[in-house]
């Protein structure tokens, strides 16, 4: 039986493939879930298990100890515990509440071109560049505290629209949910451990399979057509306010020339999205891929991938949209347990590092 550091070294070398067929394994990711001071006191004490040591670290290691001894029973004990811990998280969550609050975001603005960090954004854009004093003060009202507030509002959007998604899974009965927050994983379906990541499909993903299809890049071929059509557009802008321009102007021209330039792009990108389902293990790989460095993980993933067809830009508002989202995800839940593991499971290389990834993933498809 392989011991607790064996397992510990697994985890934070981020090299996770052995838990997902590992019975010990399992239990030590489970028993991570419940590594809070009061949830261990609450667990040891409705199962009569006495443990000696007094660091939650050593805690650890002693109850793994125990529970390891007799797997099989000790997965029912912890998923009983963990099930009831999560019913009452459940019925505490005032989910209409919730919703009538993220319906109150009207737009999803960053404010800013950052990536991962809203400091690292600031120190370069601001303070590592600006000498004056006076003219930095003057940037708190006209960019850095519209950066500020666009990257707050948006982040919250995000936390709380994630915890409504989150309990569609967890309220599902062929879920196992972590209790407390750990790195690498949100819950368990059918004792498969998964982290869900809740994204769309992403502009630079249909960049390049636009590339792949012999087709211009979208902004090109939109200045190519405004030039055609003589529609004028601030050429000094940043690519995506052009791209918001040109758009917004060929609808508002509603010729059959400009509609024909939207209908295209409409076209291949719905294109794009038929073979992208048909095929989601490709964009599962890319995702991987392509992911930012400093939330790189090789974790089992499930990717929730939104898509308002309608307007590809306000895919962010489906993730309020309960009325669409929990019928596909149970519907996928409840058929969970026919498929084949292997059609799962995916290799993947990462910039700068030298070794081939293995994960199970799969995407669910929310289309509107």
């Amino acid at each position: 039986m392989k011991d607790f550091p064996y397992w510990q070294t697994l985890y934070e070398s981020d090299n996770l493939e052995e838990f997902n067929s590992d019975e010990a394994g399992l239990l030590w990711l489970k028993l991570k879930s419940i590594m809070r001071k009061p949830l261990i006191a609450e667990f040891v004490a409705e199962n009569q298990i006495a443990l000696n040591q007094t660091s939650l670290k050593q805690k650890f290691r002693e109850l793994y100890a125990l529970l390891v001894k007799e797997p099989s029973k000790s997965h029912i004990m912890l998923d009983t515990y963990i099930k009831k811990k999560n019913k009452i998280a459940l019925e505490s969550l005032d989910t209409n509440n919730l919703v009538s609050e993220l319906y109150k975001l009207k737009s999803f603005e960053w404010g800013g071109d950052y990536q991962n960090s809203l400091d690292k954004y600031l120190v370069s854009r601001y303070v590592k560049v600006q000498k004056s004093y006076d003219i930095l003060v003057s940037k708190f009202a006209t960019e850095i505290g519209a950066a500020v507030q666009g990257y707050v509002l948006n982040s919250w959007y995000n936390h709380w629209s994630s915890i409504l998604i989150e309990h569609i899974f967890k309220a599902h009965p062929e879920v196992l949910p972590t209790v407390g927050q750990i790195k690498r994983l949100d819950f368990f379906i059918r004792n498969i451990p998964f982290d869900l990541k809740v994204t769309y499909l992403p502009a630079e993903y249909i960049k390049a399979k636009r590339r792949e299809l012999g087709l211009p890049v979208e902004l090109t071929y939109l200045k190519k057509k405004a030039r055609k059509l003589k529609i004028s557009f601030d050429k000094k802008g940043k690519p995506n306010d052009i791209y918001y321009e040109i758009f917004e102007k060929m609808k508002d021209k509603n010729t059959e020339e400009s509609n024909q330039v939207i209908d295209t792009l409409k076209t291949q990108t719905m294109k794009i999205l038929q073979d992208t389902q048909e095929h989601s293990q490709h964009l599962a790989r890319w995702l991987y891929e392509n992911q930012g460095e400093m939330r790189f993980g090789s974790e089992n993933r499930l990717f929730l991938v939104l898509v308002d067809t309608n307007d590809f830009s306000g895919s962010w508002k489906l993730k309020r949209n309960l009325d669409l989202l929990q019928p596909v995800i149970n519907s996928y839940l409840d058929n969970f347990a026919d498929k084949n593991l292997s059609d799962l499971k995916i290799s993947f290389k990462y910039k700068d590092k030298p070794q081939t990834f293995t994960a199970l993933t799969d995407v669910i498809f929310v289309v509107k």
